[in-house]
């Protein structure tokens, strides 16, 4: 029953299935909006120190997107790939163990027990019992730390890491065309740092970080990367014809 189940959980801890794959989807969605917003920021004010051509800025910025969007996505697909075909291959070998040698991984997964301080007895009875319910599971959990039924899913991590990249590159984009040229970098670069505080504050908060150490160090590699990007480009403006 509901209230026997919530009986048993305390609040902030995750009993709730999924959260491999929860945890997955949040993690690709901050690191791309913080690479959307950086990589885009830092693109876009360096072409605005060579111009104020506001063509140039809309094509530079729309290509940075698009192209970063497409590269996260492609990235976190091929990655999050090969995990999860890594917790197959050892799902299928740990299937064939079990089906081959049962007695041999019985008793693995009593010593497997007792190391983690049970006693023989007890070890014993609750390999025992565990194989009897699902012996695939029960090693998979205390040998592998694997879960067969929340295995990643690499195109819940390519999607969250292309709209999360998306969403935070539109931040930069618009702070850069919207404003009159004089404007342009000061209000992105305020735009940009306070995107970035945030989005440091909600990854520590996901992660039970200090929040505000991990906020700060993105907004100083934010504003060390806009400040060279902007040097560079006034730079590159003011030399080559």
């Amino acid at each position: 029953m509901t209230g026997e189940v919530n009986a048993t959980s305390h609040p902030g801890e995750p009993h709730g299935g999924g959260l491999g794959q929860r945890l997955n989807w949040l993690r690709a969605g901050v690191l791309g909006a913080n690479d959307g917003i950086v990589s885009v920021a830092a693109l876009v004010v360096g072409v605005a120190g060579a111009t104020t051509d506001t063509g140039a800025l809309f094509t530079a910025g729309i290509a940075g997107l698009v192209g970063g969007a497409i590269s996260m996505a492609l990235g976190e697909y091929v990655s999050v790939s090969s995990q999860r075909d890594s917790e197959r291959a050892l799902i299928a070998k740990e299937r064939g163990e079990l089906n081959d040698m049962p007695d041999e991984e019985l008793e693995e997964l009593t010593q497997l027990y007792r190391d983690r301080g049970l006693t023989d007895e007890t070890a014993r009875q609750v390999a025992t019992e565990l194989t009897a319910h699902d012996a695939l599971s029960a090693h998979l959990e205390v040998e592998l730390h694997i879960d067969q039924d929340d295995l990643v899913n690499p195109w819940h991590a390519a999607l969250s890491s292309a709209v999360a990249f998306t969403l935070g590159a539109l931040l930069p984009l618009l702070a850069i065309l919207l404003p009159p040229p004089e404007w342009r970098v000061p209000v992105t670069f305020v735009a940009v740092l306070l995107a970035l505080a945030a989005t440091g504050t909600v990854s520590a908060s996901l992660g039970g970080a200090p929040r505000l150490r991990a906020a700060t160090r993105l907004v100083i590699g934010g504003a060390l990367a806009l400040v060279i990007t902007w040097l560079i480009g006034t730079l590159l403006g003011t030399t080559v014809v």
